[in-house]
């Protein structure tokens, strides 16, 4: 099925992703369980918190470790679904599966905290996610990032960060570090969609393809081979280009995903107004019954 037949489990699971992404799982249900006295102030973690975050952490793996990855190298469209879900539904789901004290050390930390509060200024994440994002799409710099291991790795990495660091002022999950109205949230949801758009834009109505990854077979199969162990040549031997696992032409299937991106985009920030909204509108219906909100956990 879409060509995924033709590869075997070490490519299409990326064991070594696997066995990170599990410990990062196991680690975290100690911490939340049999370790949490650890932590001063520690208090139970609910299920419904710890499912976000296991289910936080198994998007970002579809998104970088599993077939979706491989996918990726093979379609464009693919891509872009996996660069949807690794920074746009992955960090809001970790950032609202962490309980307050387990994060509240390294904001309260006379080095990094500064450095975090400066980070999460809201001009800064806007601007850090969404100039990365749009000059990562940038035909010469996307082709760069792809077919070097190292720059590639870097890149996603301070992409990731950035992404972490866009939520933090929208689903803080320290409350005295709330600093934004819910109006001001919803605004800044929304100067992220735009900031979006206009890489989505050159996606979708370019008028002919625009990167080599997956329409140039020695430039693609540079870059498949940091997935695939066979070397270079003999996947183009195998393949003969990206063309082989491709339904649509290149220009469709490039146009396809600028499309997918934008619908994951307004369908993830539409999430988070919701969200954002019944949380206002649970808050104040306490307030006029003369309650107490219920505290973040």
């Amino acid at each position: 099925m879409l060509g995924l037949e033709y590869f075997g489990w070490k490519e299409l699971w990326s064991p070594v992703q696997l066995a990170f992404i599990v410990a990062v799982a196991a680690l975290y249900l100690a911490l939340t369980g049999p370790l949490r006295h650890r932590f001063a102030d520690s208090a139970p973690v609910g299920w419904g918190k710890k499912a976000t975050f296991l289910c936080g952490l198994a998007v970002y793996y579809l998104a970088n470790g599993g077939p979706l990855d491989l996918l990726g190298h093979l379609m464009f469209s693919a891509h872009m679904i996996s660069m949807a879900f690794a920074y746009m539904v992955a960090p809001p789901l970790l950032l609202l599966g962490v309980p307050v004290w387990m994060i509240r050390p390294l904001w309260n930390n006379r080095v990094a905290g500064p450095v975090f509060r400066w980070l999460t200024r809201p001009l800064v994440t806007l601007f850090s996610f969404n100039g990365l994002f749009s000059f990562y799409h940038m035909p010469a710099i996307h082709d760069a990032v792809m077919v070097n291991y190292t720059i590639h790795t870097i890149y996603f990495l301070v992409m990731l960060l950035a992404a972490f660091l866009m939520w933090w002022p929208i689903i803080s999950p320290l409350p005295e570090e709330n600093r934004l109205s819910d109006l001001r949230k919803m605004a800044l949801l929304f100067a992220d969609g735009v900031l979006l758009t206009p890489a989505c834009a050159l996606i979708i109505f370019a008028d002919a393809p625009l990167y080599a990854v997956y329409n140039d077979p020695v430039t693609w199969a540079k870059a498949l081979g940091y997935c695939v162990p066979a070397g270079s040549q003999l996947i183009l031997e195998n393949f003969q280009g990206p063309q082989f696992f491709r339904l649509l032409t290149p220009l469709e299937d490039q146009q396809v995903g600028g499309v997918i991106m934008k619908l994951i985009q307004e369908l993830t920030y539409g999430a988070a107004l919701a969200y954002i909204f019944f949380r206002w509108y649970s808050r104040e219906r306490d307030k006029e019954n003369g309650m107490e909100p219920d505290p973040v956990s």
